[in-house]
């Protein structure tokens, strides 16, 4: 049985954005370095072998990934469905070094619903969810593509990938600065792509507390505020990981905010707010689709 959206708010910072970003800085360049000259293959075997580590000392995501297992799967998870979990974010972050490098020839990318993406500057709204960066590689070639996004907490492996591509850098609209509406209305109006990931809570927001694989989760209601206020469309997007070299790129459409300013305060709160709830729909539907895809390693649900 679902439950109705409840508005509320998160209360302090949220977990995820206290604790420390995981990996040694040379470690990572080590990887990134061998990744670029050895190539993609002999490159995951270092990844089978940081796997198990990271599941062994990350007790926090490891208690984590169970418990969304669970939930996706209707059932309690082997150890192997725990790892094949981790070994495919491995394998999407990893991937990212060929993308930036633009190796596209070393990807099988079946793409759904490009023809949403046509015409205009959207918002692609998505989650910790596969491969935003196989996302933007399928975009990079036909329309710019830029990614909002908060820095903090991802600055060791942005580092090391910033060298491989400097130029890409100028396509990320960092989040909660005085100028980052104008870059993005400037980024929408010169008809780009902006993606922003909407599935985390920074804390002391706005929230909705929506059904999501079972249970009431709380959704941040900030990013489709935001949207709303740049009066664009919304789409849902995500690439999702499905082994090997395949990657699946899929856009849904969320919410057309174009027209809100001839709309009541109340009615664009019902109409954000409803496109809140069918981003948490989407999301859920898409984690049971590919459970060993949603890589929030933190306590989602309260």
């Amino acid at each position: 049985m679902s439950a109705a959206p409840s508005p509320g708010r998160a209360r302090g910072a949220a977990e995820w954005t206290r604790r420390a970003e995981r990996g040694s800085p040379l470690l990572i360049r080590f990887i990134v370095w061998f990744s670029r000259r050895a190539g993609r293959a002999p490159a995951r075997v270092l990844l089978r072998m940081a796997v198990p580590y990271f599941f062994v000392t990350a007790g926090t995501a490891r208690a984590a990934s169970r418990d969304f297992l669970r939930r996706a799967l209707g059932r309690e998870p082997t150890l192997a469905e725990r790892l094949r979990l981790l070994f495919a974010f491995a394998s999407t972050v990893h991937d990212r070094v060929f993308f930036l490098e633009g190796r596209f020839d070393l990807f099988d990318i079946a793409v759904h619903g490009a023809e949403l993406v046509d015409e205009g500057g959207t918002i692609l709204m998505g989650a910790h969810l596969g491969s935003f960066e196989a996302v933007r590689a399928c975009g990079r070639t036909h329309r710019p593509v830029a990614m909002a996004m908060y820095e903090d907490n991802a600055r060791k492996v942005q580092s090391a990938l910033a060298a491989i591509a400097p130029e890409l850098q100028k396509d990320v609209i960092a989040l909660g600065r005085i100028d980052s509406m104008l870059r993005l209305q400037e980024r929408l109006e010169s008809g780009a792509l902006v993606g922003v990931l909407a599935d985390r809570t920074l804390g002391d927001e706005p929230v909705l507390d929506l059904p999501f694989l079972g249970d009431p989760a709380p959704f941040p209601t900030g990013p489709m505020r935001m949207a709303a206020a740049l009066r664009t469309r919304v789409l849902f997007m995500t690439g999702l990981y499905l082994g090997a070299n395949r990657y699946e790129v899929r856009f849904e459409p969320l919410a057309d905010f174009t027209g809100l300013e001839r709309v009541s305060r109340a009615e664009r709160d019902a109409q954000v707010n409803g496109a809140v709830a069918r981003y948490a729909a989407c999301l859920e539907r898409h984690c049971r689709l590919a459970p060993y895809n949603f890589f929030n390693f933190h306590r989602f649900w309260r």
